[in-house]
């Protein structure tokens, strides 16, 4: 890696947001490096294969530092050193996972994590007959020894992958064994104490989210439209039965409530 280093905000944090994008930028990065770009000609070409506005991306990467020539654009390599020294990607990251179900085998097995600076250096489980087993070349060690864990592979960074009910609980002990950032894979809202880093992956809400596209898409299909002079047509835009003062009274005739409950609802569905 290079001695490239960020610019940052004074208080010494980059924005939140620009943290979140940062890795979709780097794995768009690679991507081009992989296929043997040297520089991508200008902020429009990198926002295309990144899916991010143009000029969204080029207010992240001034917070970086000064980057592209004029008739040149980005140096690729250079853009992939710096930010990902600026994710902490420029050493490999321990990380303990808990929880060796089907998803917990599926996340032991996958190659990426290690070409993208982290590795998987303990399996846990609370189940007796997991603990023991092999997977990927690891033994399974009980979740009693998280503490025995952590210090001896310097772990900082821990992914829960066990059932909701149980998913508190280990983050409890992770946090209790010194781990201070936590990729939650468990439908469930952990409480941890301030310092602490909790990123949640739930497959269910975003496919709810798809759901909801989906069902905007089929309704406005078959449904006509009225224009400003109430002529019925389909010309893709909302129909009225999908407007949310309409989906409000038909929430509120479906599930009868007091009128101050009502008002309430008129609230939170959009009247």
């Amino acid at each position: 890696m290079s001695d490239l280093q960020p610019t940052v905000r004074p208080d010494g944090r980059l924005p939140d947001a620009t943290v979140a994008r940062l890795p979709v930028y780097l794995r768009a990065l690679h991507t081009l490096a992989e296929n043997g770009a040297e520089t991508v000609s200008s902020s429009e070409e990198l926002a295309a294969v990144t899916g991010v506005g143009s000029a969204k991306l080029r207010k992240d990467l001034s917070h970086l530092g000064s980057f592209g020539t004029r008739g040149v654009g980005y140096d690729v390599r250079m853009l992939v050193e710096l930010i990902s020294t600026t994710l902490g990607l420029n050493r490999s990251w321990p990380v303990a996972l808990v929880g060796v179900g089907n998803l917990g085998h599926a996340l032991a097995g996958y190659a990426g994590f290690a070409s993208r600076g982290f590795r998987i250096a303990a399996l846990l489980d609370a189940d007796p007959a997991t603990v023991g087993e092999v997977v990927e070349g690891l033994a399974v060690r009980h979740v009693d020894e998280l503490p025995e864990v952590v210090a001896e592979h310097n772990i900082s960074i821990g992914v829960i992958t066990v059932p909701p009910a149980a998913a508190q609980q280990v983050a409890d002990r992770l946090v209790d064994a010194g781990v201070r950032s936590i990729l939650n894979f468990a439908p469930c809202v952990l409480q941890v104490p301030e310092g602490v880093e909790v990123r949640k992956v739930d497959l269910a809400i975003e496919l709810q989210i798809l759901s909801f596209h989906e069902h905007r898409r089929l309704e406005a299909a078959k449904a006509p439209t009225e224009n400003e002079n109430g002529d019925a047509k389909k010309n893709g835009v909302l129909p009225s039965s999908l407007k949310p003062s309409n989906l409000k009274r038909r929430a509120l005739r479906r599930f009868p409530a007091s009128r101050a409950d009502a008002d309430i609802n008129e609230e939170v569905i959009g009247g």
